[in-house]
């Protein structure tokens, strides 16, 4: 398939994609029985999508072909130097059998801030839609139809050239991996347990908290071993004011009993593209949703005098979690549980598999 759209900003050649078919696909038999029972990024499909970018070729030899190891220099910049990123998008099938995805040209914007952030080169919307398109193309069987199920599309970038030095690389890899993903929730939506990290940072100020990069989640991964330990399902941190972030893989927000809803907003928090997408169905019903500084003080007195009746937190592969419970050193406050969260989950899901009208059209479809 060849791509012939024009990028906003300045013209990208096509890209003309190989496609080369996994001979050891799995069978139909298998399919069904992986999609009976997904789980989440444990079984991956037949095929990964690979695009290569090199300082004189530019992005070039696009392709298809069999989902299997990659063979990597031991002296690749990735291994030494982190330089990396990452996105997580969704494909969900709709009642009448197509495939759809939501919002992708908000997650290739994202992959391109992370890439400026990291030093690499900007993958263009375009060619990052179209290698959405042609996995589907080939995989499309693997997108499962149960309830709250989705196949779960993972675009990533790494500097491949092998050399041991200390500036941006001038080769990199980009790919596509898919695995399908079943309902987060077993049984509805439970609300969950936060711990508060008061010793660690997910990120600092002027650094890649703003990026979708695997270092912030590294880490993450201490605190988080930490919250398990004190029977919370995740951990929340803070900056250096003592202004809240964000969880350790998704955003929060905060519902006033004014009508307002508050999320934080620094330099070092991922843009959330669900959590906008809620915030913008909020506004829709009359919201007044505020971008801003919150403290963990704020957070805390807000629930104790009745202002804050809703904590939720949200991201791609949850949706949409509700906050039963702020827990740190000393302290276990229970958090309020309204009805707002779960109303604006179930439309924005409503929205992704197609029950719903797409007013602001979000929804692409990928296998037409």
């Amino acid at each position: 398939m060849t791509m012939t759209t024009i990028d906003a900003q300045a013209a990208v050649a096509p890209l003309d994609f190989a496609v080369t078919r996994n001979l050891a696909a799995a069978s139909p038999a298998r399919v069904a029985e992986v999609l009976e029972n997904p789980g989440f990024g444990v079984v991956f499909t037949d095929h990964m999508v690979d695009i290569c970018w090199s300082l004189k070729g530019g992005w070039h030899r696009p392709r298809v072909q069999p989902y299997g190891p990659i063979p990597l220099d031991p002296a690749a910049s990735v291994l030494h130097y982190g330089q990396e990123i990452f996105e997580g998008i969704k494909a969900y099938r709709h009642a009448d059998g197509s495939i759809h995805t939501f919002r992708p040209d908000r997650n290739a914007a994202r992959l391109q801030a992370s890439a400026r952030r990291l030093a690499l080169p900007e993958l263009p919307t375009e060619y990052f839609v179209e290698s959405l398109r042609q996995l589907i193309a080939v995989d499309g069987r693997w997108v499962p139809s149960g309830a709250d199920q989705s196949l779960y599309l993972r675009p990533f970038m790494f500097a491949k050239e092998a050399f041991l030095g200390v500036r941006a690389a001038q080769k990199v890899a980009y790919y596509v991996i898919a695995s399908p993903a079943g309902a987060y929730f077993t049984g509805g939506v439970k609300p969950v347990r936060i711990w508060l990290s008061e010793k660690h940072s997910r990120a600092g100020r002027g650094g890649t908290g703003k990026a979708k990069t695997g270092g912030n989640y590294a880490s993450s991964l201490l605190p988080q071993a930490l919250a398990s330990s004190k029977g919370c399902d995740q951990v929340v941190f803070l900056n250096e004011k003592n202004d809240v972030e964000e969880l350790g893989g998704m955003n929060v927000v905060f519902v006033f009993k004014d009508g307002r809803i508050v999320t934080p907003e620094s330099d070092s928090i991922l843009d959330g593209i669900t959590r906008d997408s809620l915030l913008q169905l909020a506004e829709d019903r009359g919201y007044t949703v505020e971008r801003r500084a919150i403290s963990i003080d704020e957070w805390r007195e807000g629930v104790a005098s009745g202002d804050i009746t809703e904590v939720f937190a949200c991201g791609t592969a949850a949706v949409v979690t509700p906050i039963g419970a702020l827990v740190g050193e000393g302290f276990d406050e229970p958090q309020p549980i309204g009805e707002l969260a779960l109303s604006l989950r179930e439309e924005l899901t409503d929205i992704q598999y197609g029950r719903r009208e797409d007013r602001h059209g979000w929804l692409l479809r990928l296998d037409a």
